[in-house]
């Protein structure tokens, strides 16, 4: 969902004008947290490509051209992209209520699932292929950068980029004033929800064929992708200020040019950069794409970007974290409720931050096996049901909700407890895309 610059403020730079640590600063804090009552919310869905049959058996880069040539073809309402494997990624346009988002989004799955059945293929929701190895499909130079760059810290760059999926709640930041619609309040819940969120939702425990003791082995790379670059701000300070002093002091990934490869530093933070204006000094577009680098498991981009939760299988299953999040953070009484239910997660959190600490290490290696996580799931998921219907939320995605809570919350389970090993039959982990949580669909 792209951030809406309706609260965008402050004098702006000249484009090619070198960028003081000053205006680098106020840019920062002016564009990551756009403030007004909640009225939007968006999604972002990752897939992964397999052979409809055979996802065992690795699809050939010329069948996936194909396959890109097919979905590019279509009428889209969202804007589609391909990440460096070849994950496919739908982002919706910001809608003005949940059931928007919901159907315009069934309406383009639908598509896509047709013109990639029409291949042999299908799109796949799973947090981590659970076959095959990282193999990067393009070969364009942000990618070759990037790769370069996550390579220092250890292979699950690579993973990451090439075998990862997940589903990206995007929310409006909130009010200025405090309650449970303001931003700061927003920020706080969902670096303690997002845990809940994971263990919930855990759905990637195989990677290349084995089991990796962890229930979401995607969110277990993200934490072990760089040292800073998916962490979250440290929360002593201000929102807006930990945000734009987290963004200044994390490393630069690369320095875009005309030559390619483009120059990857060595631990150059964009501060120093700043100061030391070499290779030469940056400009407005490389804050912006800098910003575009940082993943920590929210990030601000005038909305809020939720970015820990697997991947889901089902031809619903992605709108199970879609209603429950929009719930929880936009309907004020859930909001209120949700808060004080995972506020004392707080204390187990402990340092440092997420999604290293040991909250977030758990929910990632035991899902909802963890019975803290798993109290504080049941009354989430409880308060979300709830707050649906004053949301506007139709009985079909209500039902697909709850069918999710009774098959796992409730039974202190997630979605990777039910993948079949791959190592078994190669059909099996693809029909978990096939087989929905709810068979009302979403209308």
């Amino acid at each position: 969902m792209p951030p809406d610059s309706s609260g965008d403020h402050g004098p702006r730079p000249s484009a090619d004008a070198p960028l003081g640590e000053g205006e680098a600063e106020d840019l920062l804090r002016g564009i990551c947290f756009k403030t007004g009552p909640p009225r939007t919310v968006g999604v972002e869905l990752e897939w992964l490509i397999h052979d409809r049959d055979r996802p065992d058996v690795p699809v050939s880069q010329e069948r996936h051209d194909a396959a890109v040539e097919a979905v590019r073809a279509l009428p889209l309402n969202a804007s589609l992209t391909f990440e460096p494997g070849g994950q496919l990624e739908l982002s919706s346009l910001p809608a003005d209520s949940l059931m928007a988002c919901v159907e315009a989004t069934a309406a383009d799955l639908a598509a896509v699932r047709d013109a990639l059945g029409r291949q042999g293929l299908a799109p796949v929701g799973l947090g981590v292929d659970p076959w095959h190895p990282p193999r990067r499909r393009l070969l364009e130079p942000r990618y070759e950068a990037m790769e370069r760059a996550l390579d220092r810290s250890g292979p699950a760059g690579r993973a990451m980029m090439c075998t990862s999926a997940s589903v990206q709640v995007c929310l409006d930041a909130g009010v200025e004033e405090p309650g449970p619609l303001g931003y700061g309040r927003r920020w706080q819940l969902a670096h303690l929800l997002g845990a809940v969120l994971v263990a919930s939702f855990a759905n990637s425990p195989f990677r290349q064929g084995r089991r990796t003791g962890w229930q979401s082995t995607r969110q277990a790379l993200w934490a072990n992708l760089d040292p800073v670059r998916t962490l979250a701000p440290p929360g002593r300070l201000p929102p807006r200020d930990a945000w734009a002093a987290h963004a200044l002091d994390t490393t630069v990934m690369c320095i875009r040019g005309d030559a390619v490869p483009w120059t990857v530093p060595d631990g150059l933070t964009f501060r120093e950069w700043i100061r030391g204006g070499l290779p030469r000094p940056p400009v407005r577009a490389d804050l912006d794409y800098h910003v575009t680098t940082l993943f920590p498991p929210v990030r601000p981009r005038g909305h809020l970007e939720l970015r820990m939760i697997d991947a889901q299988g089902g031809p619903d299953g992605w709108l199970v974290p879609l209603a429950v999040a929009t719930a929880l953070f936009d309907d004020p009484e859930a909001a209120e409720t949700v808060y004080r239910t995972v506020k004392p997660l707080a204390e187990t959190a402990g340092s440092p931050a997420a999604p290293r600490n040991p909250l977030w290490a758990g929910a990632a290696r035991d899902g909802l096996a963890d019975p803290e996580l798993r109290a504080a799931a049941v009354t989430c998921f409880e308060v979300a049901l709830e707050a649906l219907p004053r949301i506007g939320a139709s009985r079909a995605v209500h039902d697909t909700v709850a069918a999710f809570h009774d098959r796992f919350v409730a039974r202190g389970r997630c979605p990777a407890d039910d993948l079949p090993d791959p190592a078994g039959t190669g059909t099996a982990t693809a029909g978990n895309d096939a087989t929905p949580h709810s068979g009302r669909g979403t209308s």
